[in-house]
C-alpha cells in the first residue's frame, strides 16, 4: 500500500445549499416513516384483518430490510454514484409507500413495508454521503450537518405528530401516501440540483460474499432482538438468531480482512473517531427508541391523550433537538473538539431521562414531562450534530457511502435493541408489581384499574433507569474514544492521515 497523501479540498459546489434542501427532505421522509406507522398500526390492523401475532411484522418487515441491506446500499451508492442511488431510492420508496397505502390484505402490506425498507437502505446512506462530499468548508459543513442532525434526531417525534393527525382526521392509509409528495419533490430537486464531485466513486468490483454475510448477519441480529420482545430471551429461535448472527458477522469480518475490494473496509470501523461515533450513537438510540414507546403508551393509556394530543406532547423534544443541533452544536463545532459536544450532550440527555424515572400515574405534564423532554432534545441535538459529521471523518471519498451506512446501521440496530430490551425490562417490572399487589388487583373496580396503571408506570420508570445508564455510557465512550481536534485545528487523528484538518476536510488518496 502506498503512502496516504492529502490533497486540497474540492471546490465548493455552488448549488450545495439548494441540494441540502432536497437531501434534508428525503432524510425527513425516511426518519418519519420509522414512527409514523406506529400510531396508525391499530387502525390498519383492524382494516386488513392482521392478527395480533402478526401485527409486529408491519414494523419488523421494514426494520429487517432496512437494517440488513444498509451496508449493501452504502456500497452501491459509492459504486453507482450517490446521486443515482439517491434518486432511485426516492422513487422506489414512493412506489412502495403507494403499495402500502393501497394494501388490501396482510401479505400486500408486509411486502410493501419490506420494499420500503430496501429502498430506504439505498436512500439513507446516499443522502448522508452526498453531504460529506459536497460540503468541504468547516463552517459550512457544521451548519449543513446541524440541519441534518436535527432532522435525524427529531424526525421520529415529528412522525408521531403527523401520524396522529393523519390517523385521526383522515385514515391510516395517508401515513403511507404522505411519503409520495415528499419523494417526488426531493427526486426532481435532486436530479436538477445535485452535482456529485468527479472522481469520488468506488469503481472496485462488488464484494458478493461480504454482501451475503453482512445482510444475513444483520437480519438475524435485528430479528433476534425483535423476537425477544414477544417470545422472550430464552426462546430457542431467539437464541438461534443471536448465535447465527454472531457466526455470520464474525465470518464477515474475516472475509473483509482478506478480500481485495471489501464491502466494508475495516479501516472505516477501526479509526477510533468513527468507531466511537458508531458505538456511542447506537447506544444513545437504544435509550431514545425505548422512550418514544413508553411515553406514547403513558400519554395515551395512562393519561388518556388522543393520538393528535400525544403527538403534540412530543413538541418540546423536537424544539430542544432543533435548538441543540442548529444553535449549540453547529455554532460550537468549529470552536471546540467534537467530544466536548457529544460527551456533555449525552449527559444533558441523561439528566432529562433521569427526571422521567420519577413518573407516576398523576405526574404533571408541564412540571415533569415537558422539562425532561426539553433536556433530552437539547442534549441529543447537541450530540447528534457532530456525530453525523464525524461519521465520515477522514474517510476516503470512495468509502463515504459505506461509512454513512454504518451510522444508519448503528441507529437501526440500536432502535431494534432499544425497543426489545427496554420493553422486556418494563414488562418484567410491571409483572412483579402486579404480583406484589395481587389482592388489590383482584378487588375489581376503580382500585384494580389504578393498580394496573401504577404497574405500567412502575415498568416504564424501571426501564428508563436503564436508559439513563446507557446514555451515561454513550457519554463516556464519546469522551474516551473520540480524540480529533476541532475542524481546522491540529489534534490527534488516525495514523497516517496527516493533520486533523487533512483528516476531516481533505481527500485522502489510498492506493490498494
Amino acid at each position: 500500500m502506498s503512502k496516504t497523501a492529502a490533497i486540497p479540498p474540492l471546490a465548493a459546489d455552488p448549488s450545495r445549499w439548494k441540494a441540502l434542501v432536497f437531501i434534508a427532505l428525503a432524510q425527513l421522509m425516511v426518519v418519519l416513516d420509522a414512527t409514523i406507522v406506529n400510531i396508525a398500526l391499530p387502525s390498519a390492523q383492524t382494516d386488513l384483518g392482521i392478527s395480533d401475532g402478526n401485527r409486529q411484522w408491519v414494523i419488523t418487515a421494514y426494520a429487517l430490510a432496512f437494517g440488513g441491506l444498509l451496508l449493501f446500499g452504502g456500497r452501491i451508492a459509492d459504486k453507482w454514484g450517490r446521486k443515482n442511488a439517491f434518486t432511485v431510492g426516492l422513487i422506489g420508496f414512493a412506489l412502495a409507500s403507494a403499495l402500502g397505502g393501497a394494501a388490501t390484505g396482510e401479505a400486500m402490506m408486509l411486502g410493501a413495508r419490506a420494499l420500503q425498507g430496501a429502498f430506504g437502505a439505498l436512500l439513507a446512506p446516499a443522502a448522508l454521503s452526498l453531504l460529506a462530499v459536497m460540503f468541504t468548508d468547516a463552517k459550512e459543513r457544521a451548519k449543513a450537518f446541524g440541519i441534518y442532525g436535527a432532522i435525524a434526531g427529531g424526525g421520529g417525534a415529528v412522525g408521531l405528530i403527523l401520524g396522529g393527525f393523519l390517523t385521526e382526521y383522515l385514515n391510516w392509509r395517508w401515513t403511507f401516501f404522505v411519503n409520495i409528495p415528499f419523494a417526488i419533490v426531493a427526486a426532481i430537486g435532486a436530479w436538477f440540483v445535485i452535482r456529485e464531485p468527479a472522481g469520488s466513486r468506488n469503481r472496485a468490483p462488488l464484494d458478493i460474499p461480504g454482501v451475503v454475510l453482512s445482510t444475513l448477519g444483520l437480519v438475524a441480529l435485528v430479528y433476534g432482538f425483535t423476537r425477544a420482545e414477544s417470545a422472550g430471551w430464552s426462546d430457542a429461535t431467539t437464541v438461534g438468531m443471536f448465535v447465527a448472527s454472531a457466526v455470520l458477522l464474525a465470518a464477515f469480518v474475516g472475509v473483509e480482512s482478506k478480500v481485495k475490494s471489501p464491502l466494508l473496509p475495516l479501516r472505516v470501523l477501526l479509526e477510533r473517531n468513527r468507531g466511537g461515533v458508531y458505538l456511542s450513537l447506537g447506544l444513545a438510540v437504544i435509550s431514545m427508541f425505548g422512550l418514544f414507546l413508553f411515553l406514547t403508551y403513558y400519554l395515551q393509556v395512562v393519561k388518556g391523550f388522543s393520538p393528535v394530543k400525544t403527538g403534540f406532547a412530543f413538541l418540546p423534544m423536537i424544539v430542544g433537538m432543533i435548538t441543540g443541533s442548529t444553535q449549540i452544536g453547529a455554532r460550537l463545532m468549529t470552536r471546540v473538539p467534537p467530544r466536548l459536544l457529544m460527551g456533555p450532550g449525552f449527559l444533558v440527555a441523561a439528566t432529562g431521562m433521569l427526571l422521567l424515572t420519577q413518573l407516576e400515574v398523576g405526574s404533571s405534564y408541564p412540571a415533569l414531562i415537558l422539562p425532561a423532554q426539553l433536556l433530552l432534545g437539547l442534549g441529543m441535538g447537541t450530540a447528534f450534530m457532530p456525530a453525523m459529521s464525524l461519521a465520515t471523518h477522514g474517510v476516503n471519498p470512495a468509502d463515504a457511502g459505506v461509512a454513512s451506512a454504518m451510522v444508519n446501521t448503528s441507529q437501526q440496530v440500536g432502535g431494534a435493541i432499544g425497543t426489545a430490551l427496554l420493553n422486556t425490562i418494563a414488562a418484567s417490572a410491571t409483572t412483579a408489581y402486579l404480583t406484589d399487589h395481587a389482592a388489590e388487583a383482584a378487588a375489581g373496580g376503580a382500585a384494580a384499574k389504578l393498580v394496573q396503571a401504577q404497574a405500567m408506570v412502575e415498568g416504564y420508570s424501571s426501564a428508563i433507569w436503564w436508559a439513563v445508564g446507557i446514555l451515561v455510557t454513550s457519554s463516556a465512550i464519546a469522551l474516551t474514544l473520540i480524540n480529533t481536534g476541532r475542524p481546522g485545528a491540529g489534534g490527534p487523528v488516525a495514523s497516517g492521515s496527516g493533520s486533523a484538518e487533512d483528516a476531516e476536510f481533505k481527500v485522502p488518496v489510498i492506493a490498494h
